[in-house]
This record gives C-alpha cells, structure tokens and sequence, in this order.
C-alpha cells in the first residue's frame, strides 16, 4: 500500500472531521451548561445520521462512476476523464470556499453555534430535532466534502484513499475527545493555519491533475469524432495545455518517492506545461491571498476610553438588560 497517496485524503479529512468535532463539543458543552444534558442522544444521532449520509453520497456517485466504467460505449473513457474533472472542479470550489470562510467565521464559531443552540432548546416539543439537524448539516458538510475530493481521484487506489479517510477522522475525533472531555489545550488557531496552509496547496494541485483530465478528455473525444480535431491544436503531447514546460521522468518521477509523496500533497507532475503552472500560480495568488489575507484579520480591540464610555452608556441605561 503506498502511503503516500492516502496523505491528501488524510489531512483534508483531519481537518474537516476536527472542525465538525468542535462543532460536537460546543453543542454538548452549551447542554451540560444549560442543563439539558438529556439531549445529549440526539447529538450522537445527528453524528451517526451524518456520516451514513456522507457514505451513501460517496456510494451513490461511486455507483454512477461504476456504471459508466461498465458502459460498452467508445465514449466512456472520455466521460470518465471528464467526470473526474467536474468532480475535481466542484471540489476544489468547495474546499476553497470552506477554507476562506472558515477562517474568516474561526472567531465567531463557538458564539454562532451557542446560539443556535440556544434557539433550539427554545422549542420545548422541537428542541432535540432542532440538536440533531445542526450537528447533522455541520457533520454532512465536512463529509460531502471529502467525498467529493476521493471522487476526484477516482482513477486511484479506493482502498488507499479510504485508508487515508478513517485514519483522519479518527485523529481528528481523538483530538476533539482530548479538547472536550479530557481538558487537553491545543491551540486551534496554529492547528487550522497549518491544516489551512497544506489544503491550499493541496487543492491547487487537485487544479492541475483537473486541467489534465480535461486535455485528456478533449484529446479522446477528437480522435472518435472528426469534428472535434479542430478543438485539438496539433501539438506532440497536449491537446489544450499549450507548450510543455517540464520533463522530470528522469530526473524526479511521479511514480516513485519522493516524486510521488509531492505528487499527492502538492500536486507535482513529471511532465507540467504552461497552463498548468499558470492556473496554479493563479489560485495561490487570489485563493492563498485571500486566506492568509483572513489570517491577519484581528477583533477589533476595546481601549480604556471606550470602557469608560461603555460603562458610563451602561450607568445611565441602567434599566436596559442588555448589556454590550
């Protein structure tokens, strides 16, 4: 088994699973806190009920690709390099998303999610569906991505990826375990920077083995049908990707370490051509600036003079209850 190609799937769903878990011991801390300890059952369904979610999804679209490698059809091998494109593509606008955003809403997590809480437990008939669906929708999520990042390779090894899968989730389970209910301190502000920093450039190589798939399926489809050559430009090794730029095959091959260990966490590639290394130089630009950009972000600070005024606004409101 080569390890190596289950590293990507292993920090994506670390990081993905220990953002859920927060999500988990926040809801069950506000519980204990609020004295609805009761509750407590519905959280452990709404985890259960995510995670069969997220492996009916990955069984469902599993199928999907299974069924069209089945296919008698010439095309298929087209439509398998094409689907693995969409995959990849969705992928990566998903996790961009999930990486900006998350670091930009870090700070208000516990607070969004207390209060959530909070409004469910309103509901005195409703208060344990209204647990379950918000550990349910944050559990899916972080699933729904990692499915769709393991569909994006399909054309590997399943086995390893799915190694790569539960070795993540079960570290990252151990570490919320740990947080909550053992009292150990992590800094999760380091831990999701570096997590964060290894995502961006995982995802950027996802981009590259994106824009292969969509040469090599351009490259099928004009050599079944005619009418598609002229979409081809006539070059030795590359219908779309312009001039090649690089050939270490035998110098640092993809197939062997330590090629293979900067193939899966960077996205290396013994042959790269220009629109390749445009489009990752691109992303790491605008995505890895707009990420670093949120990690400078500071709250705002409260100085002495705006406590001063704060508590003399509180002194004469006094029959205000609430208080900023």
């Amino acid at each position: 088994m080569n390890l190596s190609s289950a590293l990507p799937t292993f920090i994506i769903t670390l990081r993905e699973g220990f953002e859920a878990a927060l999500v988990v011991g926040i809801v069950l801390a506000c519980l204990q806190k609020s004295g609805r300890s009761q509750l407590n059952s519905w959280v452990y369904r709404g985890i259960g009920a995510g995670v069969v979610a997220s492996v009916l999804v990955g069984i469902l679209l599993g199928g999907i690709l299974f069924q069209v490698d089945a296919s008698p059809s010439p095309f298929v091998p087209m439509i398998k390099e094409l689907l693995a494109a969409t995959f990849g593509l969705i992928a990566v606008l998903m996790l961009s998303w999930m990486l900006i955003w998350m670091t930009q809403q870090a700070k208000s997590l516990k607070s969004e999610v207390e209060s959530a809480v909070k409004a469910g437990l309103k509901s005195e008939n409703g208060a344990g569906k209204a647990i379950f669906l918000l550990v349910f929708i944050a559990v899916l999520r972080e699933g729904f991505e990692t499915v769709l990042f393991i569909l994006a390779q399909f054309q590997k090894d399943w086995q390893i990826q799915t190694f790569g899968a539960i070795a993540g989730l079960s570290v990252a389970t151990l570490l919320g375990t740990l947080l909550f209910a053992g009292g150990v301190k992590i800094n999760i502000r380091l831990f999701f920077q570096i997590m964060g920093t290894f995502l961006l450039l995982i995802v950027a190589g996802l981009l590259i083995g994106i824009l292969k798939h969509i040469d090599a399926g351009i490259s099928l489809l004009s050599e079944i049908d005619p009418f598609y050559r002229n979409f081809c430009p006539s070059l030795p090794s590359s219908c779309l990707l312009g001039f090649q730029v690089w050939d270490g095959s035998q110098i640092l091959s993809d197939r062997t370490f330590p090629g293979l260990l900067l193939k899966s966490l960077f996205g290396y590639r013994q042959n790269l051509y220009i629109s390749q290394i445009v489009a990752y130089i691109l992303f790491l630009l605008l995505i890895g600036g707009l990420y670093f950009q949120s990690l400078r972000q500071r709250p705002q600070t409260v100085t002495s003079k705006q406590r001063k005024d704060g508590k003399k606004l509180l002194f004469n409101n006094a029959h205000l209850k609430t208080h900023i």
